[in-house]
């Protein structure tokens, strides 16, 4: 009886690896309010269909923009609603403001929620106390967290310095957070010293670079990431199922072996 209390995080977390794995393809498709529209209206629903036909273990999304979506599409990907915004036409575009509350996305049926905080922005210390409060708000129903911690602000100068990532991560982690969602480092070996200071999963962010993407995914695996999350270079791919589905089963199967390094960060003293 004593793990009862957590057994509807421990469901929630479950459909956030559809595979069983602990390994998560998760689909960010809430560019609509920080950068404009990712598809046509009567086109979006048909785009969380490819998505999780291709085998994404969940799509990221607004409350409202759920609104616009079936249900039917969620009976095998997990839902998960973003907490957070801000525009790039803002004053301060590293800016993020909870626009969504945890009770929501539970009426909602969600599986999970998200909050974005950009560590260097003029607004750090109020985005973090914002993720704080969702933490606890999380803690309260049972609601699985994906912190999206990015290096971003005028006091950035390499957003890919592992030390910086480092930290980053750990925020996440010491605040609540059940995942974490970060920017890859400059190479997998210096990524593998930033998950091994992590004690929760480490997602990166591979939506807008260049490159081919799965190489980007076998460094991420190889150096101990638990997954990715890729939105653009889906939604505006062709074929989204099968620019999907090609990931998935690369996320989903057996890659090289991972790198182990001991940490070797500076200040780590």
């Amino acid at each position: 009886m004593s793990s009862w209390p957590h057994r509807a995080k421990a469901l929630r977390l479950e459909r956030l690896s559809r595979h069983g794995d602990g390994r998560h393809l998760f689909v960010p498709l809430d560019h609509s309010v920080s950068v404009g529209p990712v598809t046509a209206a009567d086109r979006f629903d048909n785009l969380v269909a490819d998505i999780v036909a291709g085998g994404a273990d969940a799509v990221i999304v607004h409350k409202g923009r759920a609104r616009f979506v079936q249900p039917a599409r969620f009976s095998e990907a997990a839902l998960v609603i973003h907490l957070s915004a801000g525009t790039g036409h803002a004053p301060d575009v590293h800016s993020k403001i909870l626009v969504g509350r945890v009770e929501e996305a539970v009426r909602m049926g969600a599986d999970g929620v998200s909050v974005h905080v950009n560590i260097g922005a003029d607004t750090e210390s109020s985005q973090l106390a914002d993720l704080g409060a969702v933490a606890a708000a999380c803690d309260r129903w049972e609601m699985p967290l994906l912190a999206m911690v990015y290096p971003r602000g005028p006091r950035v100068r390499d957003p890919q310095d592992p030390e910086l990532l480092a930290h980053a991560v750990n925020i996440a982690a010491d605040l609540g957070a059940d995942l974490v969602k970060t920017t890859m480092a400059r190479s997998a070996a210096e990524m593998a010293d930033v998950v091994a200071t992590s004690p929760v999963p480490v997602l990166v962010a591979g939506g807008g670079g260049g490159g081919d993407l799965n190489e980007f995914v076998t460094s991420a695996l190889q150096a101990g990431c638990r997954g990715v999350a890729v939105g653009r270079r889906f939604f505006q791919h062709t074929d989204p199922a099968a620019a999907v589905r090609c990931v998935a089963r690369l996320l989903h199967s057996e890659v090289a072996p991972k790198i182990t390094r001991a940490p070797a960060l500076a200040g780590s003293s």
